[in-house]
């Protein structure tokens, strides 16, 4: 009896740690696309996500400056396979995404990704994760989000290209949350898993760094373009918006949040610890309503109560008897 309630009390306390950290995470990365939003004025999609990701990298050296030693060569592949899929494909195929569809489409799409985290781990882990609870707290988060992107403005278009690229992106978040779940079994320290994560990413962006740095077609976009000129790098970094919004997304919204992260998922479950993304744009309309002046309407108030539902609803575990 003593030993159940001891393990009972330890599984409530693992669950409390892996809310608060998801909680921080979900709350900072709303607050993203603000300054992401802020940042295209003056930058590419593709300098920001490198700048972004070179700075966190930076900050978790500094945090924990001590080499991660891994004790089978194999378990490189995983720290390979979640800096692609979790960071330079996801988050720039994100990016790109918007430039071919709405905010909005992007936003309700990727808001699929618990979907995809919790076929992938019934598939891969073999966890059943694809309850009646899970499904219905999907239906209505969804819905929830759908209402909170559009927030009044009903003008939800098909864009094929833009549209597949953030299905793509969703997919990539999915099987981040496999790799993560491996990688966390594991039990290295989170800074330095994180910062592994990382120093993959970047890797990965060289080649498109390249591209865009030389090739003739991407100086012509907004979305993968890397200005060379000292001049107009000087005057762009030297703007105090530009590095508080930089900082901000690479200390805090890359180094913090994804360390945040990645214990949420160690103490919840990857699966559980992603259905909490359905908040994400709840958290934004609220700050863009008090940083950009955007409006918030009935319709982006009732998807907002419709997803904290779903994501409540998600969570719902139904115990098994036990044997006697």
């Amino acid at each position: 009896m003593k030993n159940t309630l001891a393990l009972l009390h330890t599984d409530k306390h693992k669950s409390f740690v892996g809310v608060l950290f998801a909680a921080f995470t979900i709350f900072v990365w709303g607050i993203t696309f603000i300054c992401t939003k802020t940042l295209l004025q003056d930058f590419s999609a593709l300098e920001i996500l490198v700048v972004r990701f070179l700075l966190a990298y930076i900050t978790l050296w500094c945090l924990y400056p001590h080499k991660l030693r891994l004790k089978c060569k194999k378990d490189e592949l995983l720290f390979c396979a979640a800096g692609l899929s979790g960071v330079t494909v996801y988050q720039f195929v994100e990016n790109i995404a918007i430039t071919f569809t709405s905010a909005s489409n992007v936003s309700i799409i990727v808001s699929i990704c618990p979907i995809f985290a919790a076929i992938i781990a019934q598939i891969f882990l073999h966890e059943k994760h694809i309850t009646f609870f899970f499904l219905v707290g999907f239906l209505l988060a969804i819905t929830g989000v759908a209402l909170v992107s559009f927030n009044g403005a009903l003008n939800f278009h098909v864009s094929p290209k833009g549209d597949f690229l953030a299905l793509g992106s969703a997919i990539s978040w999915g099987f981040y949350t496999l790799f993560v779940s491996k990688i966390t079994a594991l039990h290295f320290n989170k800074l330095a898993i994180t910062r592994r994560i990382f120093f993959y990413a970047l890797v990965w962006m060289i080649p498109i760094i390249l591209f865009g740095a030389f090739s003739p077609f991407a100086q012509e976009s907004n979305t993968i373009a890397v200005q060379l000129d000292v001049a107009t790098n000087a005057a762009r970094f030297s703007k105090l918006s530009n590095l508080a919004n930089l900082l901000f997304l690479g200390i805090a919204a890359s180094a913090l949040c994804f360390a945040a992260w990645t214990i949420a998922c160690d103490k919840l479950g990857a699966v559980r610890a992603t259905i909490g993304l359905y908040l994400i744009p709840v958290v934004t309309i609220v700050f863009a309503y008090f940083a950009l002046d955007e409006k918030i309407t009935t319709m982006g108030v009732t998807g907002a109560l419709l997803t904290i539902c779903g994501l409540v609803i998600s969570n719902i575990r139904v115990q098994k008897p036990d044997k006697k």
